[in-house]
């Protein structure tokens, strides 16, 4: 805020944490970090861009959706820099809240008092004769005769200072601090009774000159009720959990409860550092530890690592714990990871990552692995199998009949097993991956364990691994977590997003055995029942040896295109029913993959199978030549309350059917923002989001 952009200084990439805009330490975690560069390496960015396009009606409405790289790991698979799973967008979110509040006013004058308390301590402290560092920014560094015993007092007076060396210790000034704090922390740790400046420091150079944040959001919402306003007019445009079922299929949106989401809040949760000295940090390792053996219990493992912040960082965690295990064994050479079609999108791009080859294994007509396929390249790679991933259920809904033989020859032939946990919801309770052959398996803490997606994230990709890879899992630098283990760390901090922890600890505690059982035999039941009310009207793919799915099922749609009916039809159709799309096109493309959870009662999957089948309807009416595709609904939806409401209506299907197609709609009405917007032009226009600084001269 003080000094001009970076990428005024001519730099490329610029990389940073948006930690002090306002998001907690949580011991670490969740935070969200940013990447910027220049056009010319838009292509090559990694998570998610989002671009600015047009409504794909005559109106052509300005809208904002997210770049193509969203799922480019389903579709680039091993050359993939994407994953939408990654991304910390919840607490993006809260950067940019905090952002939109202050305003650049306001966070300049934030920036330019984190600046003074440091300048301030540093003439304080050279007053009393200490030596210490100019404060380039917030920071100093002080030459003290005995660094512990600083930081004792320190300590003892309520704050911590950072321990460089025998003889040098680390201040650091953030937003929070007081003066009363500087005058404290000075008095009890060095002796200095005095504040001393001898004029107000300038500002780090080169001092900002370019125009700064000129959209009219950050200048506009400055009162606490005006930002309440605000907030609001953004959360009526996002379909969510308390409107109605979102049956992503993988995503596993199930309810948050607010009896698990309160502690995140909590300061003692909140405002932990995470290189807090280990005497003030006992509750929360203990915490982390409890969930941590719960964790063990589930999956049937010998240990967990909560340390990898995601699931796509859980499965690097996991891989490279084997191949450091291979690494002791003298087979660092293994390099080929088996990798099923059926097997989660990240899976290979998370090998190529860890140094592995790719081996694509077929699937079955019903969506196993092609067994015979998996056992001849096996056999053909033994002596350079590192491992096989292996996703169960599989990323198809069913549960893979041969998963104990499949991981009985992986071993056979020198190799691990890597099994992706992103479907545990179905295990859970019920069986477990060590029971099943598996050797690592990474947990979903924001699927399986209730921490929200915060649409993408936070979230945490714990590990399980069995005892030989225990010594693998991994580790830190700075502050090593507890139980011995010595693999390189994924995350910056020890314990990863530790803030949310608290979450699953209390979903685990709260269910208990019986419960977590119970949630995902539900679970798989609710996708069984959903599935049996659709098949007379839908085809259903990949059903297991007794007729049955797992937790989730895909439904085909391909045949529709026959006459002109897409799954994107169906998708953006459902939203004038008031629910959001299942996962569109992944895994099978031209498909709908449909996954309810345990957390919605029959009610709702009746209203969700009404839904669909009125669709199928309108479809049906298309097929038969009832209705031309171009005067369907399935055509122009969603339908917006500007269509609605527009004097010009000159669709041959009335207004009603558009917006209130079946019963119960009225009283529940969910209005989408933007009629459907042109995905074609969105991806090849990556443009910024902000309007040109010339529309806000005046």
């Amino acid at each position: 805020m003080l000094l001009d952009a970076p990428g005024s200084f001519g730099a490329d990439v610029v990389v940073g944490s948006m930690q002090r805009f306002g998001v907690p330490m949580g011991f670490g975690g969740p935070h969200a970090a940013y990447m910027a560069t220049t056009e010319k390496f838009a292509r090559r960015m990694p998570g998610r861009i989002i671009g600015e396009t047009v409504e794909a009606n005559d109106r052509k409405g300005r809208a904002l959706r997210m770049a193509m790289q969203t799922r480019e790991q389903h579709i680039r698979r091993d050359k993939a820099t994407s994953n939408i799973c990654t991304a910390q967008a919840l607490l993006a979110n809260m950067a940019a809240a905090y952002a939109v509040y202050h305003g650049p006013d306001g966070l300049a004058a934030i920036a330019s008092r984190c600046h003074v308390l440091a300048a301030t301590a540093a003439a304080s402290l050279r007053a009393s004769g200490y030596e210490t560092t100019d404060p380039g920014f917030d920071a100093i560094t002080v030459r003290v005769e005995d660094a512990a015993d600083i930081a004792a007092k320190a300590a003892s007076a309520g704050y911590n200072v950072r321990q460089f060396s025998p003889t040098e210790v680390g201040l650091s000034f953030g937003e929070t601090i007081s003066r009363k704090d500087l005058e404290t922390l000075l008095e009890a740790a060095f002796g200095v009774d005095t504040l001393f400046s001898s004029s107000i420091p300038p500002p780090p150079t080169p001092a900002r000159t370019n125009i700064l944040k000129n959209h009219p959001v950050f200048n506009s919402h400055h009162s606490e009720t005006q930002m309440l306003r605000y907030l609001r007019t953004l959360e009526s445009k996002d379909l969510s959990l308390n409107h109605s079922m979102i049956s992503l299929g993988s995503c596993t949106m199930k309810l948050n409860a607010t009896v698990e989401m309160l502690p995140v809040t909590w300061p003692e949760f909140a405002n932990i550092h995470p290189f807090a000295p280990a005497d003030q940090t006992k509750g929360y390792v203990e915490m982390i530890e409890d969930v941590s053996s719960d964790l063990a219990k589930i999956t049937g493992f010998h240990s967990v690592s909560v340390q990898p912040n995601s699931g796509a960082s859980g499965e690097y965690a996991g891989l490279l714990a084997i191949r450091e295990y291979q690494k002791s064994q003298n087979q660092s050479h293994r390099d080929v990871c088996l990798i099923p079609l059926s097997a989660h999108g990240t899976n290979p791009a998370s090998a190529v990552m860890a140094g592995l080859r790719v081996v694509t294994v077929k699937s079955d007509e019903n969506g196993n692995v092609d067994f015979s396929d998996f056992e001849e390249k096996a056999k053909k790679h033994k002596d350079e199998l590192s491992a096989i991933m292996i996703t169960y259920p599989s990323t198809y809904g069913v549960f893979e009949e041969a998963v104990a033989d499949i991981c009985r020859v992986a071993h056979e032939n020198g190799g691990q097993v890597y099994m992706d946990g992103a479907n545990l919801n179905a295990q859970c309770g019920l069986t477990n991956p060590f029971a099943c052959g598996a050797d690592v398996c990474h947990l979903n803490l924001h699927k399986t364990f209730c921490i929200p997606h915060g649409g993408g994230g936070p979230g945490v990709g714990a590990i399980g691994v069995a005892e030989h890879l225990t010594p693998h899992l991994p580790s830190h630098d700075v502050s090593p977590p507890s139980g011995g283990c010595g693999g390189p760390p994924v995350a910056a901090a020890p314990y990863g997003s530790a803030g949310i922890l608290p979450i699953t600890w209390t979903y685990i505690k709260l269910l208990g055995a019986d419960g977590l059982a119970r949630a995902s035999a539900v679970a798989i039941l609710n996708a069984n029942y959903l599935a049996k009310r659709l098949e007379n009207d839908y085809a259903v793919l990949f059903r297991g040896v007794n007729g049955q799915c797992a937790h989730e099922f895909i439904v085909d749609l391909r045949d529709y295109k026959k006459c002109g009916v897409s799954e994107e039809d169906v998708a953006k159709r459902l939203q004038d029913f008031g629910f959001h799309s299942p996962t569109m096109s992944w895994p099978v493309p031209g498909t709908l993959m449909i996954e309810p959870t345990e957390s919605e009662d029959l009610a709702e999957l009746d209203r969700f199978a009404d839904a669909m089948i009125a669709i199928r309807q309108e479809i049906r009416d298309v097929e038969t030549g009832e209705v031309q595709y171009d005067d369907s609904p399935l055509k122009y939806a969603p339908h917006t309350l500007l269509d609605i409401s527009s004097d010009a209506w000159d669709r041959t299907y009335s207004r009603e059917q558009a917006a209130f197609p079946i019963p119960g709609i009225r009283n529940n009405k969910f209005w989408p923002a933007v009629n459907r917007v042109d995905n074609v032009y969105g991806d090849r226009n990556l443009v910024c989001t902000c309007a040109p600084v010339s529309d806000y001269e005046d």
